[in-house]
C-alpha cells in the first residue's frame, strides 16, 4: 500500500508539467494586445494589459478595464517507438495497446482581466485576474502511453493586486502581490501482472490556495522605454484524495483510497525589454524572459504512510522576441511579432505527460477603436513546436516480488493554432 500510493502522487503531479502554449507548463496568453506582437513588448508597454508581465505598467494608464480571452486550438500527437514493460521474473514484451495517440492536448479557453485606477498624480492601484498555468492532456484507456498519463487537468486562477508609482518624470515603479489557486485532476494506468489483463488505474483529486509576488520598473524616454521585471516562484502543496483501484490477485493490497499531498513549485521569471517609437507611427518592440524552470526541481510527496522526493531536473530557458506596432490611422494599429520559446525540460526525463519541445510563436494583431474611451483589441497565433521524444521509465511496485517497469519511449509533433479577442475601456 505504502508503494502504490507514492506511485499514485508522483503519477499526478506530472500533471504540473502538461503542456501549455509556452515552454513547460507556463500558458503565456495573459494579454490579446501582447498575442498581436507575439508577447515582445509587454515588459515595457504601459496600461493594465501589460500588467502580467511588468506591475509598474500602470503607472502613467488612465483608469482602464480590460477583459480578453484566448480560444486554443491544438494539433499534436504522440507516436509510440518501442516501448516495453518488464514483468516479475525478467519477462519484456512491447506495452500494447493504440500506437498512436492523437490530439492528447485539449483544446481550451484561457482568460484575462485586468482594471486599474490612478490614485493621486503619481500613484496607481491594479487588480488583474489570469489564468497562468492552465491545461488538459487526455489518452484513451488503451493509449501505449496510459502508464504515464490518461487524464491530466489542470486548473489555475491567479489574483494579483498591484501598487505602481511614477518615481520621477522619467521613472515608474510597481509592486504586486498574488493570491495563486491550483486545482488538479489526474490518473493513469497500473500494471496488473497477467500480460493481457485488464489494467488498475489510479487516481488524484486535490487543491490549494499559495502565494508570490512581483516588482518592475520602467525608463521612460524620448522615443524609447526600458522595461524590467521580476514574478517570483510559488511553490504550491495541494492536498486531496488519492485512489488505486483494479488491482487483482496478489497485487489487491496495492489498492489504496487515503489523502496526501504533494508540493512543487512553479518558475520565476525575469523580463528585460525595450520599445522605440522608430516613427510617429511605427514602434519596435524586443524582449528577452529567463525562467527559472529550475525551481521545479523535485516533486515532493506527503501522507501518513510515506514521504518521498521525486526529481525533475528542469533546467532554466531563455526565451525571446521581436514584434512591432504600426498605426495605420488614429481607428486602426496592426501588429506583428515572432517569438522562440524553448522546452525547460530534459530530455532523459521527458513524458507522455509532458511532451513538451522547443517551439516557435508567430503573430499577428489589431487595435481597432470603436469611440473616445473603448478598443477592440484581435489577434491570430500559430505556434509551430519541434519534434520531441518521450523518454520515461516508471518502477512499480518497487521493492517487492511484484516489481513492474514500463519504459515508454515516443515521438511528438504538433502544432497550435489560437484566436484572442479582447476590450480595454478607459473610463
Amino acid at each position: 500500500m505504502k508503494k502504490a500510493l507514492v506511485l499514485a502522487l508522483a503519477g499526478a503531479t506530472s500533471l504540473t508539467a502538461a503542456p501549455a502554449l509556452a515552454g513547460g507548463f507556463y500558458l503565456q496568453e495573459q494579454s490579446v494586445r501582447g498575442a498581436g506582437r507575439a508577447y515582445t513588448g509587454e515588459v515595457a508597454d504601459t496600461g493594465v494589459a501589460s500588467l502580467w508581465w511588468n506591475p509598474a505598467s500602470i503607472a502613467r494608464s488612465q483608469r482602464e478595464a480590460y477583459l480578453g480571452a484566448h480560444a486554443i486550438f491544438v494539433d499534436a500527437q504522440v507516436e509510440n517507438q518501442g516501448s516495453t514493460i518488464t514483468y516479475p521474473g525478467g519477462v519484456t514484451a512491447p506495452v500494447g495497446g493504440e500506437p498512436r495517440a492523437p490530439s492528447p492536448i485539449q483544446d481550451g479557453v484561457a482568460p484575462n482581466f485586468a482594471i486599474a485606477t490612478p490614485i493621486g498624480d503619481r500613484f496607481a492601484l491594479g487588480l488583474s485576474m489570469a489564468a497562468p498555468y492552465n491545461f488538459t492532456t487526455e489518452y484513451r484507456d488503451n493509449a501505449w502511453a496510459r502508464y504515464d498519463g490518461l487524464e491530466s487537468g489542470l486548473t489555475t486562477a491567479d489574483m494579483q493586486l498591484t501598487a505602481a508609482m511614477r518615481a520621477t518624470d522619467w521613472l515608474d515603479l510597481g509592486v504586486g502581490v498574488s493570491a495563486q489557486y491550483a486545482e488538479a485532476t489526474l490518473s493513469n494506468a497500473y500494471p496488473n501482472l497477467a500480460p493481457g489483463a485488464p489494467d488498475g488505474i489510479s487516481q488524484l483529486k486535490g487543491d490549494g490556495w499559495d502565494f508570490g509576488w512581483s516588482v518592475g520598473a520602467q525608463a521612460h524616454f524620448d522615443r524609447l522605454t526600458f522595461g524590467a521585471s521580476y514574478r517570483s516562484a510559488i511553490e504550491h502543496d495541494l492536498s486531496g484524495n488519492v485512489r488505486v483501484l483494479g488491482l487483482a490477485g496478489p497485487l489487491a493490497p496495492f489498492n489504496v483510497d487515503a489523502e496526501g499531498s504533494a508540493t512543487f513549485s512553479t518558475p520565476w521569471m525575469a523580463s528585460f525589454g525595450a520599445r522605440w517609437q522608430a516613427t510617429d507611427r511605427l514602434a519596435l518592440n524586443a524582449q528577452v524572459n529567463r525562467i527559472g524552470w529550475s525551481e521545479f526541481d523535485a516533486i515532493r510527496v506527503s501522507s501518513v504512510p510515506v514521504n518521498e522526493t521525486l526529481p525533475q531536473r528542469y533546467n532554466d530557458v531563455t526565451t525571446g522576441g521581436v514584434g512591432m506596432d504600426y498605426v495605420v490611422n488614429p481607428a486602426l494599429t496592426l501588429r506583428a511579432g515572432v517569438q522562440y520559446d524553448p522546452t525547460p525540460t530534459p530530455d532523459e526525463l521527458r513524458t507522455a505527460r509532458v511532451p513538451d519541445g522547443d517551439r516557435w510563436l508567430y503573430g499577428v494583431g489589431a487595435t481597432a477603436t470603436l469611440s473616445d474611451s473603448l478598443q477592440m483589441d484581435a489577434a491570430l497565433s500559430y505556434v509551430a513546436f519541434d519534434e520531441s521524444q518521450v523518454n520515461h521509465d516508471t518502477t512499480f511496485y518497487g521493492g517487492t516480488a511484484a516489481q513492474t517497469v514500463t519504459r515508454l519511449r515516443g515521438k511528438v509533433t504538433g502544432q497550435a493554432g489560437i484566436l484572442s479577442l479582447g476590450l480595454r475601456k478607459t473610463f
